[in-house]
């Protein structure tokens, strides 16, 4: 949970005026020694990432879900040329889902796929 900078500026003054130490004054507010450590350091909170959220096409990724519904997400991620896991969070930010059928495969793809829409 991110702090309001109004918050926090609230603790640091109440630091000063009472002469607490960190420990004293995260024991005061309820909060970490740390987490006042990193906010005397950095007050306001970091909005943005400084690199990208994938190194995966996502448009791509959909067209290769539904070409190939029944591959593994280590083979995705050998055509993809990225590791395993990074397939696994994009599949997730895709909202990809996949159900067992209720019957046994005859020759069928041996799931179903849904890509959820995000709108």
């Amino acid at each position: 949970m991110t702090y309001s900078i109004d918050f926090r500026i609230k603790v640091f003054e109440v630091k000063a005026r009472e002469g607490f130490t960190y420990e004293e004054t995260a024991k005061y507010f309820g909060i970490g020694k740390t987490t006042l450590v990193r906010w005397h350091r950095r007050l306001s909170p970091l909005l943005s990432r400084n690199k990208p959220a994938t190194a995966i096409n996502m448009d791509l990724l959909k067209q290769d879900v539904e070409k190939y519904p029944d591959s593994y997400q280590y083979e995705r991620a050998e055509r993809f040329k990225v590791s395993q896991m990074c397939i696994h969070y994009a599949l997730k930010r895709l909202g990809v889902s996949y159900k067992k059928n209720s019957k046994p495969p005859k020759g069928e793809s041996r799931k179903a796929v849904y890509v959820l829409s995000n709108n």
